[in-house]
């Protein structure tokens, strides 16, 4: 998937959209998209400036936004304004390796399950092949009033 096909999987825009590429899919099970990491992202400027690092919690979003790409092809469906996906548990998270500009950060996320709107799901982060960080996630659907 291109940026144009991620554009209507996912509600999310600059500077908050973290997935520029989907590599693979498979509905139902598994996804491998990735982040091309810059020097230009607004949040370097005041995250450690001197020793630029993402932060963890920009890389978990990361891998949900993946995960909400695979759950919306998995459904046949696309966001709309009447409802939202939310983090409803982050779980065993675990921060290997520092991302820094330049890398590209690859997202792999499996579905573990799915139950009442539920969404659970087994992410891991990678730099250059080496786990950058890991996480199980659960979503959930809230339609909005």
């Amino acid at each position: 998937m291109d940026i144009h096909q991620i554009l209507e999987h996912l509600p999310h825009r600059y500077p908050f959209l973290l997935v520029d590429r989907v590599l693979e899919l498979t509905p139902g099970a598994s996804i491998h998209a990735y982040k091309n990491v810059t020097i230009n992202e607004p949040f370097f400027v005041g995250h450690f400036p001197h020793h630029p690092v993402m932060p963890g919690v920009l890389i978990l979003e990361a891998l949900a936004q993946a995960a909400g790409i695979l759950s919306f092809r998995t459904m046949g469906a696309k966001p709309t304004d009447n409802s939202v996906f939310y983090f409803v548990g982050i779980d065993s998270a675990r921060f290997k390796k520092p991302v820094a500009p330049g890398d590209q950060l690859h997202l792999h996320v499996d579905i573990e399950r799915q139950m009442r709107g539920i969404w659970k799901y087994k992410a891991v982060a990678r730099v250059d092949g080496e786990v950058a960080a890991e996480a199980s996630l659960m979503c959930a659907k809230r339609d909005l009033d």
